[in-house]
């Protein structure tokens, strides 16, 4: 058996073997257009990228975890046509994996979920996750420190959703509807299991909702887990997963390798077909996604397809001990989420990440009877990009955020 220096030697062999073939071959579109579009130049915040040229009203926040990571906020207290003093209840936005809170502006003001919440009346706040371009401070490490990327999504949903959600609650003083698409979901339904968070919200929508993923069929995450992506790259030492990078572009080249998949259509490769998505606009999203993760949090999203779990990140037996004192990592348990809370899931069925399967699984594990949204049309991303979510998704969800949210100040 090979010692530990053979191991990484062998894995250091197979990725460059993936990135010589790939130089070989030529590159693959997927890659090509990462790297024709550059990052959106600038040190301006969301804000001033993306709202206050609209006309809307936002103020830029920032927030600390218990763990000193500094995360920003956006606020956006009322559309441009309403008054100063229309202020509705507050809303909290969460983007999801290799995204940020720009996600929810990147179409037009008419298709945008985040402002035609707040053209509808919503006190809107916007979270960043650690990692993205709107959230790379921290009280000691520098984003070049490999203990900066030592999170997953745990973190997320434990400190992050924490520390935004009781910022909000604090200015608001009032209950917060909490919106969450794909990853985003995964750290609300893990926040929802804990008294501290769950009594600051008011209500969940989930859009695109995860909490398994043993069902998942979307071929570039199908390749990337069965040739043990995560763990190649952690091995080698890579904390931080950045597509924007010359080692994220490689990866994505090494993956489309045109005969396990065909990245002609990255999205779809990723995400399972959209109906509705605007190609049109794909140099402009490029400009803001994708945003870096850590490849901890990879390998947590991967354990969780291996194992068909919604636990903690698996450590091994001794780690596991060491951290949580049982040999397998806690789950967070779903049927411990009040009966008492409203929750809204829409989920479509072309999505290749949600899967129907693992919504329904969802569904039963919960206390409550959540309402549902079906779109049989819908996938993974048409939730938060398509040019007809408004009418298809928004207005339904728009009065569930009314029915349930209008009058929760404590």
């Amino acid at each position: 058996m090979a010692g530990p220096g053979g191991v990484l030697a062998l894995i250091l062999l197979i990725v460059s073997c993936f990135y010589c073939c790939r130089g070989v071959s030529g590159a693959s579109p997927a890659a090509d257009a990462l790297r024709r579009v550059a990052p959106r130049a600038g040190s301006g915040g969301l804000c001033e990228q993306l709202l206050l040229p609209l006309v809307y009203p936002c103020t830029e926040h920032t927030v600390e975890t218990k763990d000193g990571f500094l995360l920003s906020l956006q606020h956006i207290p009322h559309g441009k046509n309403k008054a100063a003093d229309s202020t509705g209840p507050p809303v909290f936005l969460q983007h999801g994996l290799f995204q940020g809170g720009d996600t929810w502006f990147i179409n037009s003001a008419e298709q945008s979920l985040g402002y035609i919440l707040a053209d509808n009346g919503f006190d809107v706040w916007i979270g960043n996750v650690r990692g993205t371009r709107w959230s790379k401070g921290h009280s000691t490490f520098s984003v070049h420190d490999k203990l900066f990327w030592d999170w997953s999504w745990q973190e997320l949903a434990e400190y992050d959703l924490l520390a935004m959600l009781g910022y909000v609650y604090t200015v608001t003083k009032s209950k917060i509807s909490y919106v969450g698409h794909s990853q985003g979901t995964i750290m609300g339904l893990a926040a929802l299991t804990m008294p501290e968070i769950v009594k600051m919200v008011s209500s969940a929508a989930l859009l695109c909702p995860i909490s398994y993923l043993d069902h998942v069929s979307a071929i570039f995450v199908l390749r990337a887990v069965g040739m043990h992506l995560d763990q190649m790259l952690l091995t080698m030492g890579i904390h931080q997963l950045n597509f924007r990078s010359d080692m994220g572009v490689q990866i994505v080249d090494s993956l489309c390798d045109g005969e396990h998949v065909d990245c002609n259509n990255l999205l779809s490769a990723i995400t399972g077909e959209n109906c509705c998505f605007n190609t049109s606009r794909i140099d402009f999203y490029l400009e803001y996604e994708p945003h870096p993760s850590s490849t901890k949090n990879l390998h947590h999203l991967f354990q969780m397809i291996r194992k068909g779990t919604f636990t903690k990140y698996d450590y091994g037996l001794l780690g596991n001990l060491r951290r949580y004192g049982h040999l397998r990592p806690p789950r967070f348990d779903l049927s411990s989420i009040p009966e008492s809370l409203p929750i809204w899931m829409g989920y479509g069925g072309l999505d290749a990440l949600a899967d129907v399967t693992d919504v329904q699984r969802t569904i039963r594990e919960l206390k409550s009877t959540p309402e549902l949204l079906y779109i049989g049309d819908y996938g993974h991303i048409d939730f938060v990009m398509s040019v007809k979510a408004k009418d298809d998704a928004y207005v339904d969800l728009i009065r569930f955020l009314r029915e349930n949210g209008w009058h929760s100040s404590y």
